[in-house]
């Protein structure tokens, strides 16, 4: 399995680091990564840790700016694509076809190729314009998984909350996250 992991100036990239650390773990599962250039900076703002930190955990790491990459072509085979966090300007971008960049443009690819394309849009409360896109990309093929959180699984930390972010986007692609804990009915 080959999977494309776009990673967008939105606040919450830490959720994009437990989600490569996942797929790191993930037998037969090579992890693509592109970071816009907000993506970088969101990520020195919210991480203390170098962002080659980030960089190893990926099998191969895309310029954003390479639109000749391999993954801006449909024959490049991938099984889809992440976009964790996604920002509205990215969203907007996937939802009208506006590829100025290289991981719009790989969405795009993954769309186009009907391949499944995962969005996680961060923003709060989400304005009309960000409800008219998401439904638009929705109808174009992705699915929109905004990172909500969780109670029914009793977490205890911040870190639950992700690895049940992770998980649910990971359930779209068929891979079990073993910190995943799903509903299993009320507790006894």
């Amino acid at each position: 399995m080959r999977l494309i992991v776009g990673m967008t100036g939105a606040s919450g990239v830490m959720m994009a680091h437990c989600l490569l650390r996942a797929l790191r773990q993930t037998p037969d599962c090579e992890a693509h990564l592109i970071a816009t250039a907000s993506a970088r900076a969101t990520w020195a703002l919210e991480s203390d840790e170098p962002f080659e930190t980030l960089e190893a955990l990926a099998h191969v790491v895309h310029d954003d700016g390479n639109m000749a990459s391999p993954i801006s072509s449909g024959s490049f085979v991938t099984s889809g694509m992440i976009i964790l966090p996604c920002s509205m300007k990215s969203l907007a971008g996937i939802a009208h076809g506006y590829a100025n960049n290289l991981l719009i443009r790989a969405a795009d690819v993954c769309l186009k190729e009907n391949r499944k394309v995962v969005l996680a849009p961060r923003e709060m409360p989400f304005g009309k314009a960000h409800l008219q896109n998401m439904l638009r990309a929705s109808e174009l093929g992705c699915v929109i998984v905004p990172p909500v959180l969780t109670f029914y699984n009793n977490p205890q930390d911040l870190d639950d909350q992700i690895d049940h972010i992770v998980g649910k986007i990971l359930m779209q692609f068929g891979i079990e996250y073993k910190a995943f804990q799903p509903w299993e009915g009320p507790r006894p």
